[in-house]
């Protein structure tokens, strides 16, 4: 697993857990012996997504400040996104890299990045979102079928 993937799965996990705040991935601590015990048991829920399982379907994107967007993943590696209500779009590209799927979007002249973590128990992943280069939020990525 890449140096890059267990940040990303560390700060994840920090959200997730009692911590439940957003940290920088150049700013994560060492988790602690109980921690690492917990980050086990957590990441026995989680899995690599696969390319078959990306541009199959619609996805449904939220995050804590209730911004929901339905996202579209082209098999070229593009990307539209459109509000939910509104149906303002906006584009931008994914990447699937070392089972980790990550969402770039530019939009009102922002650019947004979230790496989106698979769940072995249901079709609703969780991802950590960057603007600009700053951690921004947590987010809720689901498909609309089931695997």
């Amino acid at each position: 697993m890449s140096e890059l993937k267990n940040k990303h799965l560390l700060q994840l996990f920090y959200r997730e857990s009692d911590r439940v705040r957003l940290l920088e991935l150049d700013t994560l601590p060492e988790p602690t012996g109980e921690e690492r015990k917990v980050m086990q048991d957590w990441l026995a829920t989680k899995r690599s997504f696969t390319v078959d399982e990306i541009a199959t379907q619609a996805w449904v994107k939220t995050c804590c400040a209730g911004n929901t967007t339905e996202i579209y993943l082209h098999p070229d590696g593009s990307l539209e996104e459109y509000a939910l209500f509104k149906r303002t779009r906006a584009t931008g590209e994914w990447q699937l890299k070392d089972g980790l799927l990550t969402l770039a979007v530019q939009k009102d002249g922002d650019r947004y990045v979230s790496t989106v973590v698979a769940n072995k128990l249901s079709s609703i992943h969780s991802a950590i979102e960057a603007k600009n280069g700053q951690v921004y939020s947590y987010l809720k990525v689901a498909q609309t079928r089931q695997l």
